[in-house]
């Protein structure tokens, strides 16, 4: 089975990006399941329902998120009533929403989803290490092909969540940063992995967001708004190759795609 993920969409260009090109990369590729992280859809920060829909009624199967999926407060309510909807599981027990699911493509493969969110450089969380080890065998109750989105800010600690996970989940690949990594591979024992998919939304941006208020963040070291940028969308992807029995990743393939 061929699995697809989108990178982090930023704002209305990444969701104009997404509704021009998925289509013809479905068609073109013979994908069975679509997931995109969502979590910065919504003018760059956070996610609302009204866009939610829009990245579901694009083609997306399954949203995934991070450290801003709490910036939105309305979307709350969602994240404990959507199960297509994942926040990382490594948050505090308690709070709304679930890290993981199973989802089914239209040829009755079973596909586990796995969202968690790196510590170094960002909050401090339960360990993501050791939460996946117990909701991978969770997962692997019902299927052998599972798909990792690490939501996290260090290289290291993308690397060694990749080999730690290998040979038990199918893919590991990297969120947050906004910029698409070139080291795909498949590891020793059959995991596919990506350090950071990269993100959809304007490449006139710094990270997707207008350039003039980074820069005078950078230089004034003040507190400036930031907005997510509009010019010249681009779509950043990995495309996986699944084998269904084992789970195992047979390719990965990281795809741009530009209006």
């Amino acid at each position: 089975m061929k699995l697809l993920f989108i990178g982090d969409i930023v704002g209305r260009a990444g969701r104009q990006i997404l509704v021009e090109q998925l289509d013809r990369l479905v068609d073109k590729y013979y994908i069975d399941l679509v997931v995109a992280n969502g979590e910065n859809a919504a003018a760059g920060y956070g996610l609302t329902a009204s866009v939610l829909k829009e990245l579901y009624s694009a083609g997306v199967h399954v949203v995934t998120s991070g450290n801003h999926i709490w910036d939105k407060k309305e979307i709350l309510p969602l994240l404990d009533r959507d199960p297509r909807l994942l926040r990382p599981a490594n948050y505090p027990s308690g709070l709304p929403g679930h890290g993981t699911g199973i989802f089914e493509t239209p040829g009755g493969v079973k596909v586990g989803v796995l969202n968690l969110e790196g510590r170094v450089f960002m909050k401090n969380l339960e360990c993501p290490f050791r939460m996946a080890d117990s909701l991978v065998e969770e997962l692997k109750q019902e299927t052998n092909v599972i798909f990792v989105d690490f939501h996290a800010e260090a290289t290291s600690e993308k690397q060694a969540l990749g080999f730690y996970l290998d040979g038990r989940v199918s893919a590991v690949v990297g969120t947050h940063t906004h910029v698409q990594t070139a080291d795909e591979r498949i590891l020793a024992q059959g995991t596919g992995y990506l350090t950071d998919v990269g993100m959809s939304g304007s490449q006139d941006a710094i990270i997707g967001n207008q350039k003039e208020p980074a820069l005078e963040r950078f230089l004034t070291q003040l507190p400036v708004r930031l907005e997510a940028a509009k010019k010249d969308p681009l779509l950043c992807a990995v495309l996986l190759t699944i084998n269904e029995e084992t789970g195992r990743c047979e390719a990965i393939e990281r795809i741009q795609a530009a209006s």
